[in-house]
């Protein structure tokens, strides 16, 4: 039995993805009368709500649900891991995070977050380009499992993985967690570039030096730089930057057009990771001083109520300098 916390879009479709696959599994909802709805359904009325739940999927609210299970995975927006865990019962069997972001004030990744509030069981990390719908509609996607315990991520390869999803190992933990989070930074700021029509170009550069930010911050964070070239990095960035089901994306466009934050955020029940992740990043870098200015001007634009067009004006306004991708560089 795996028991899937969180049902939103991206544990719905792993909950339909594994069922798929034969395993059993409990789809754990906050709310009662969610679980309810999602049993009397066998659809998510908020989420993927064309997608069949299917026979092996069992909605719940019960908090003992992870106690019973043979794997557990977690896919609740970063803000609300901490307090979704301490209200259920604590597993013996391994964990899986399948959610990108920093806890906010802490700006603790995932993984830590998890073994803090759940200590004993092994915990390892799912990332990737990975849009729920496509996972959910069984379409081709390849995504990675790290775990710095290569028996662990073995066995989670072959439990979570299936012709349609193909997973691949990684022993690089912080280098996977942290290109997760960071993907969705770089990904509001193509959004505000596209929203504001600056073009093809435009987008390819923001990815390309976003994924310099990105880099930057994960190997002062002790990850490693080749994953960020990989499928958590590279693959992830360019999917949440260009793709047209990315929410973060979507918000960054919003805010071009000149909606406000807040009336771009009440369009939708999914969370754009992005926005509390930008704050944390800033704080992680300047704990290590890295330097990220896409990231900065993000942040400019959520919070100091920065024009879009001005804080692009700014990135472009910057000293012209060599680019320089050796291991470690600090500078942008």
């Amino acid at each position: 039995m795996i028991t899937v916390v969180g049902a939103g879009s991206w544990g719905t479709a792993l909950a339909v993805h594994l069922a798929r696959g034969g395993e059993q599994v409990t789809l754990w909802a906050r709310q009662p009368e969610v679980a309810e709805v999602l049993r009397a359904r066998r659809r998510n009325p908020w989420y993927l709500t064309d997608v069949e739940l299917p026979a092996g999927v069992e909605p719940t609210s019960d908090a003992s649900a992870p106690a019973a299970a043979s794997l557990v995975i977690v896919a609740v927006p970063s803000e609300f891991v901490g307090s979704t865990l301490a209200r259920l019962a604590r597993p013996t069997a391994p964990v899986v995070s399948a959610t990108k972001g920093f806890e906010p004030g802490r700006q603790r990744r995932m993984s830590e977050v998890i073994a803090e509030r759940w200590p004993g069981p092994p915990v390892a990390v799912l990332s990737g380009p990975t849009f729920a719908r496509e996972v959910a509609r069984a379409q081709p996607t390849a995504a990675v499992v790290a775990s710095r315990d290569d028996a662990v991520a073995a066995e989670l390869q072959r439990r979570l993985g299936s012709r349609e999803f193909r997973l691949y190992t990684n022993r690089d933990v912080v280098g996977v967690e942290v290109g997760g989070a960071l993907k969705n930074v770089i990904a509001l700021a193509t959004g505000l570039a596209d929203g504001l029509g600056l073009g093809e170009n435009a987008r390819a550069a923001l990815v390309t030096r976003g994924l310099a930010e990105i880099t930057r911050l994960a190997v002062a964070l002790g990850g490693e730089p080749a994953t960020l070239a990989g499928l958590a990095g590279l693959g992830d960035l360019v999917l949440t930057s260009t793709g047209t089901l990315s929410r973060n994306r979507a918000l960054g466009m919003a805010l071009a057009r000149g909606e406000s934050r807040a009336d771009a955020q009440r369009a939708t029940r999914m969370v754009a990771e992005g926005v509390p992740t930008v704050s944390a990043a800033l704080a992680l870098a300047d704990r290590h001083g890295v330097s990220l200015p896409i990231a900065t001007e993000v942040a400019a634009v959520l919070s100091e109520g920065k024009a879009p067009a001005e804080a692009l004006a700014s990135l472009l306004g910057r000293a012209a300098t060599r680019e320089d991708t050796r291991v470690g560089e600090r500078h942008a």
